[in-house]
């Protein structure tokens, strides 16, 4: 398996099984724009003016795209006025996972109870964003790379909702459950998982390899315990992010607490290297870095 997070081999085309399983579940097919993006961003010398054309022909992407350009998050002091600008700043690296970023919620529309699944899942990316700034980068996960991830982490529940009645309860059930995987409540109930057609989607969508195997693990705290083996240290890290990155936000708010910290917390600690101290800090720095966040 390809662990290069920088190659993504996105020319690659999805093999049989794979096309067949995204139909059978209704897993959003690969946007045009991502298409094109990534058409330019592989040349041998990538054209920025024609990249920058091709993202500003659609108005409501090339201003999210600024929006995400110039937000705490990112922390850059210049502010991007041009899409031209903001690709410039963000980097080749990071053009391809921010566009798909922004695609998901178009092609994804909140379902009734779900109406905070978006807002709840941005939140967890831009923490887990800002968590590398505040640890340090490693194992080849930059800030993109874990707000990518977290973003993605939990695309398949609104496709699950769509596809199988009475998934909902299911979710509820699989939440409360304080012992077995996520996965594993949800597949008592179900032919498949949130986190197996999340990943379906991150590799019909062409996100780097690394990032699709931590969203087809994201929940598999038994593998996270036992170590390097598993699976790779950078699918490893993306999912210990998003893990810290979402106890640090329920701490912050009193507000969406499930079984999975009691799970997956100790061992995502410990492999980021985060003391008691240290987490201690971040509690109370992330209360600041959300302010900012909803101020800009």
């Amino acid at each position: 398996m390809n662990t290069d997070t920088r190659n993504p081999n996105a020319s690659a085309p999805l093999d049989d099984h794979l096309a067949k399983s995204i139909r059978q579940l209704g897993i959003p097919p690969r946007p045009a724009i991502l298409e094109k993006v990534a058409g330019e961003v592989q040349r041998d010398e990538p054209d920025f003016r024609r990249l920058a054309a091709i993202i500003s022909a659609d108005v409501s992407i090339a201003g999210s795209l600024l929006k995400l350009a110039n937000s705490p998050f990112f922390g850059y002091r210049q502010r991007a006025r041009t899409v031209q600008s903001a690709l410039s700043m963000l980097g080749l690296n990071a053009i391809s996972s921010a566009i798909a970023t922004i695609v998901l919620r178009k092609v994804l529309p909140p379902l009734p109870r779900l109406e905070r699944f978006w807002d709840a899942s941005a939140r967890v990316a831009q923490v887990s964003g800002w968590l590398v700034q505040q640890i340090g980068a490693r194992d080849e996960v930059l800030s993109e790379d874990a707000y990518t991830f977290s973003l993605f982490r939990d695309c398949g529940i609104p496709i699950m909702a769509r596809r199988f009645p009475g998934y909902f309860d299911t979710l509820a059930k699989a939440n409360a459950d304080p012992e077995r995987l996520f996965t594993e409540v949800e597949e008592l109930c179900h032919p498949t998982n949130h986190a197996v057609i999340g990943c379906l989607l991150g590799q019909s969508w062409w996100l780097p390899e690394n990032t699709c195997v931590a969203i087809r693990h994201h929940h598999d705290f038994v593998s996270l315990r036992a170590g390097a083996g598993a699976f790779s240290p950078t699918s490893r890290r993306l999912i210990c992010l998003a893990q810290v990155a979402e106890k640090l936000i329920q701490d912050a708010t009193g507000r969406g607490c499930c079984c999975e910290w009691t799970k997956m917390g100790e061992a995502s600690l410990e492999i980021l290297a985060i003391s008691p101290a240290d987490f201690a800090e971040l509690q109370a720095a992330v209360r600041d870095f959300l302010a900012q966040e909803d101020a800009a």
